[in-house]
């Protein structure tokens, strides 16, 4: 398939393998929007998963956060969905690729307190959560950390090693840190290096995860301008995160962010899970679409069926 993602149907998605997931991103020229939405919250909608109301408003990629391999949970299902089959459920519902973020604590680090956010070990970056992901259907890992919960950039680059050996053929593979993660020597412009993306291509990541401009100290455009161009001349894309509550901003400060990360020449866009509880605010997951690839491409999005 030789598609750009913007022009996928729900039947190329269903099928599509890594190679031409990447290559449809690619194509796609900095208009890939990536949603993180919590399926063990109650949904923003209630009855209707947050995965389902993030595509509904013009998500390309959803993206599970606190998704539990060992105890799969998305709430807002139909009420008969087994815990296993909720990743082929959310695709089915809404012809979408599905990732999940698998969480490296660096040893060192002490047990998180945090109720909602502590880690549990089906969270965890394993090659055996790797393996049980693969086995639900998902087609992206994430090699990122919560807040709190201790994640380094010594700990990505460890467990991508051992889950690109298992799994990389066949799911698209990320890594890097949208906010610091507990791991204060890691903080500001610190969280994410350049010596940090080499060390993160050469374990088999195909995306590096950066902090899109504008969301944490000492993140500028300038900076991340450059940090993607490093990636790109390794051979891996880009992907600019917002993971500091942003997505719950003013529309205004959303559209800011957009097209500073447009700038960067980031190859895919990501909203977190915290506008309020569980998800982006749905009118900032639409104000980002559009600014980043205008209301033609937002829309098709949107209205494009799942039976196509």
């Amino acid at each position: 398939m030789h598609k750009r993602l913007l022009d996928c149907n729900a039947s190329d998605l269903a099928r599509i393998g890594k190679a031409d997931l990447l290559h449809a991103i690619h194509a796609s020229e900095g208009r890939v929007l990536v949603c993180e939405t919590i399926g063990a919250v109650q949904p923003m909608l209630v009855t209707i998963s947050n995965a389902e109301f993030a595509a509904s408003m013009g998500a390309d990629l959803l993206l599970l956060n606190l998704f539990d391999v060992n105890a799969p949970l998305v709430n807002g299902l139909p009420k008969d969905t087994a815990p296993d089959d909720a990743v082929r459920t959310i695709k089915h519902l809404t012809g979408r690729v599905i990732g999940i973020n698998l969480e490296p604590v660096d040893p060192g680090f002490g047990e998180s307190e945090d109720e909602l956010w502590g880690m549990q070990p089906g969270r965890l970056a394993t090659a055996g959560n790797a393996q049980k992901a693969a086995a639900m259907g998902v087609n992206m890992l994430v090699l990122t950390g919560n807040p709190g919960n201790g994640v380094s950039n010594a700990a990505i680059t460890h467990s991508l090693k051992a889950i690109n050996a298992e799994v990389g053929d066949r799911l698209v593979l990320v890594a890097g840190k949208m906010h610091a993660s507990g791991i204060l020597g890691e903080g500001a412009e610190q969280i994410i290096t350049r010596e940090d993306i080499d060390e993160f291509v050469a374990a088999g990541a195909d995306i590096i995860l950066l902090p899109a401009p504008g969301t944490v100290p000492g993140i500028t455009l300038d900076y991340v301008r450059e940090l993607v161009s490093h990636a790109h001349t390794l051979g891996a894309l880009t992907l600019t995160a917002i993971g500091t509550s942003q997505e719950g901003a003013d529309e205004a400060t959303i559209r800011q962010i957009a097209l500073m990360a447009k700038m960067t020449g980031t190859d895919l866009h990501h909203l977190g899970d915290t506008g309020y509880m569980g998800m982006a605010l749905p009118e900032n997951i639409m104000a980002y679409s559009i600014a980043i690839r205008g209301r033609r491409h937002t829309y098709a999005r949107i209205a494009r069926s799942v039976n196509r």
